[in-house]
């Protein structure tokens, strides 16, 4: 399966989805792990739809006077 690649910065929903990942790992199955890796599919999805849109928050600043 190949994989999209988002950008050449990792986002910052996708590294708070490995985060999470590795939290969930260290934990025996049961709600708490499951819970864990319910959020970091939400997350991945975020940044799909972040990369998707073209709107990374670097972008929207305004510029400074």
């Amino acid at each position: 399966m190949p994989r999209t690649q988002i950008s050449n910065e990792t986002s910052t929903w996708l590294l708070q989805a490995k985060e999470i990942l590795d939290e969930a790992r260290r934990l025996k199955p049961g709600p708490e792990r499951k819970e864990l890796r319910q959020t970091a599919k939400v997350l991945r999805e975020i940044a799909k739809l972040e990369a998707a849109s073209g709107s990374a928050p670097e972008r929207d600043r305004w510029p400074r006077t």
